[in-house]
């Protein structure tokens, strides 16, 4: 095989990996879940109205409590126009020193807009290099997929950001919870952060989940 189709060949694969890895094109117009029968087949498109594709439950901020930090994802479960179009929506609220923590998605790029505040943002690359400043109301900053990002409010009152996704399930890893809330061999912990067993159980108290 010539060096010119290696190339190629390795090109093809790129590409084809690529659009494997994003939604998968839409092959109608909409498709509303049958919620009646299944939410994985479509309604009839007659029956469809304009209310299908209008969502109202993000007009208002929601109550940030003592975590400081509130997201309100907008999916295909709440908002059924969205079902087959790889995108998906979020607001976040931030109250004063407000974090929401380094997380990544590991099907979606996500876009962030300023809609009120001052908020500390950015990501890290896979060469551990940050890309973070403070963006203000009408910015916009985006978060390529899969990799770590986080937000922090850095003004004296309430912050809010508009966030989109170009997938219909963008899934969200935590990267505190994933850690120290999962069941990772405690002594793995101890050695790759430098703690101490009585450390790591205090960690694993704030973020472990019991099982139900």
């Amino acid at each position: 095989m010539t060096p010119t189709m290696v190339v190629l060949l390795v090109i093809f694969l790129l590409h084809n990996h690529a659009a494997l890895a994003s939604d998968p094109d839409p092959v109608q117009d909409f498709c509303i879940p049958n919620t009646e029968f299944s939410p994985t087949t479509c309604k009839n498109s007659s029956s469809a109205t304009v209310e299908d594709f209008v969502f109202t439950g993000i007009k208002n901020p929601g109550k940030v409590g003592k975590s400081g930090f509130l997201a309100k994802p907008v999916t295909s479960i709440v908002f059924p126009g969205l079902n087959t179009l790889g995108m998906s929506f979020v607001r976040a609220d931030f109250g004063a020193g407000g974090v929401n923590v380094p997380h990544f998605h590991p099907r979606a790029t996500e876009t962030a807009f300023v809609l009120e505040g001052k908020v500390y943002s950015g990501f890290v690359d896979s060469t551990n290099r940050v890309f973070a400043k403070v963006i203000e109301k009408g910015d916009l900053m985006v978060f390529p997929r899969g990799l770590v990002h986080f937000q922090m409010n850095v003004g004296d009152s309430t912050a809010t950001i508009l966030g989109s996704f170009n997938s219909q399930n963008p899934g969200l890893v935590r990267i505190p919870n994933a850690v120290f809330g999962s069941e990772i061999e405690e002594k793995l912990l101890e050695k790759a952060f430098g703690l101490s067993s009585k450390e790591i159980g205090k960690m694993r108290k704030r973020f472990l989940v019991p099982k139900s």
